[in-house]
């Protein structure tokens, strides 16, 4: 499954944990994605799409 958004394609982002003694490891944040019925040219179909899409609006849902 690609962790990336259908709509605005944001997706994982990479960097580093850092202990207070200042250790570094590899860490990830992951897009905050959803599975929404979304209506697309009169079908209605699932789609991943972040949180971010869907407050801004840009996705209109099934209803």
């Amino acid at each position: 499954m690609a962790k990336r958004c259908d709509i605005c394609g944001k997706g994982p982002v990479t960097g580093n944990n850092v202990s207070h003694s200042h250790k570094k490891s590899r860490r990830r944040w992951l897009p905050n994605l959803q599975r929404v019925r979304v209506s697309v040219d009169g079908q209605n179909t699932h789609k991943k799409v972040c949180t971010s899409c869907i407050k801004s609006g840009k996705v209109v849902k099934a209803a």
